[in-house]
């Protein structure tokens, strides 16, 4: 894996807990800025989850998510587990020096608590008062050199700019494309409102420059400027998708999480789509979490991929890699699935059947995310890391 790459997106140890269902389970990856990164995995594996906790629509109970290097979601589940552990055996512990350890790790894991409840609600004004500072230092300048004339009209264009900047929420540079492109738009709102919501919510209110930037959005996705004034059920499927991505692209992201834009859609409309979130890509710098269980798709748009099964990461590497040597029994089962296009040898395949409890044996040692081979890394105890190295012998 490339280090020299910028981290745009970390995810640490993130664990989304929904009562005794563990949705997403100790899951760690980067996405680096600029690439598309594939999230795959059968129905309720946790794909749409992670995303869902990345874009704080639930708060994640532990772990921690860093975007641009600022921590933006903070669960405090691992620390309380840590003081309960300490003060456990603390009732029972006679040493005094053993006590003043445990005593310190009560004392230190109060202390990340304080600073992930801390950072996890004030990521966004954090950054909103350091736009704020920034947008004061570029203007002051302006005014200190600008004419009597120009003034009136360069003080205006500093008042919005900093009523923008107080506005604006470092999460809104993440921005999510649903899944339904039906359930996911307001039918009681014009196109033009739907494009435009996040653009008001961000303080700006130049009517002329919403328009314009609506306009603008609706022919980057291939959709004309008379289609800004109607309601979403006079569009297909596969136009309500293409408004979707307008919307969430209209507030100029720097990562797009796709929660399966294309599964809902007809098979000729889905290379569209696809091709269309390459353009853009492309256009705008985008960097992309593409979650989807179709892996012929991933592999054609995605340069890593990380399988996920029941809440964890099982493997995760470069998409050639991953195709070519598959290492976890759960991957290699999710290739054999794919479809061939050639009936003779769609005839032959065979497909290989998943069953956890067969195929582990973790009863003396239980798995962790390993990286078996460079930039390679597989869900595994000691004995099977043995068994993936001999087998591929790299």
């Amino acid at each position: 894996m490339a280090n020299d790459r910028e981290v745009l997106l970390k995810v640490e140890n993130l664990c989304q807990y929904f009562g005794p269902t563990k949705a997403v389970d100790n899951v760690s990856f980067d996405i680096y800025k600029g690439e598309v990164f594939g999230l795959v995995g059968e129905s309720g594996c946790g794909k749409t989850t992670t995303g869902r906790s990345i874009i704080k629509i639930y708060d994640i109970t532990s772990g921690n998510i860093y975007f641009k290097g600022q921590r933006i979601c903070a669960g405090t589940k691992s620390y309380k587990d840590a003081i309960k552990e300490a003060r456990k055996e603390k009732k029972g512990c006679t040493d005094s020096t053993r006590i003043a350890e445990l005593d310190k790790i009560i004392a230190d894991n109060k202390e990340q608590i304080k600073r992930a409840k801390f950072d996890h609600k004030n990521s966004d004004k954090e950054y909103a008062k350091k736009l704020v500072e920034e947008t004061k230092a570029k203007y002051e300048e302006k005014l200190k050199n600008c004419s009597a004339q120009d003034r009136p009209k360069l003080e205006k264009e500093y008042k919005d700019a900093l009523r923008v900047a107080r506005n604006t929420k470092l999460i809104t540079r993440i921005q999510m494309i649903y899944q339904d492109p039906v359930a996911s738009l307001d039918p009681r709102m014009t196109v033009r409102e739907i494009i435009s919501e996040g653009l008001v919510i961000n303080g700006i209110k130049d009517k002329a420059y919403i328009d314009e930037k609506v306009y603008e959005m609706l022919e980057l996705v291939g959709l004309v400027r008379e289609h800004a004034g109607r309601y979403p059920h006079e569009f297909s499927g596969g136009q309500r998708q293409r408004i979707g991505i307008a919307r969430s692209i209209v507030m100029n992201p720097e990562l797009l999480i796709a929660d399966e834009p294309i599964s809902a859609l007809d098979v000729s409309i889905q290379a569209q789509v696809i091709n269309l979130l390459n353009e853009l890509r492309e256009q705008l710098g985008l960097t992309i979490l593409f979650i989807a269980h179709d892996l012929s798709v991933v592999k054609y748009f995605s340069g890593r991929i990380g399988v996920m099964y029941y809440g964890n990461m099982v493997e995760l590497a470069e998409t050639e890699e991953l195709f070519a040597h598959p290492m976890h029994p759960y991957t290699r089962s999710l290739l054999s699935a794919i479809p061939l296009p050639d009936p003779r040898s769609e005839k032959k395949r065979t497909r290989i059947i998943y069953n956890a409890i067969a195929e582990h044996d973790y009863s003396v040692q239980k798995p962790t995310m390993r990286e078996v081979f460079p930039g390679h890394f597989v869900y595994c105890n000691d004995a099977e890391e043995a068994k993936y190295k001999k087998e591929y012998g790299r």
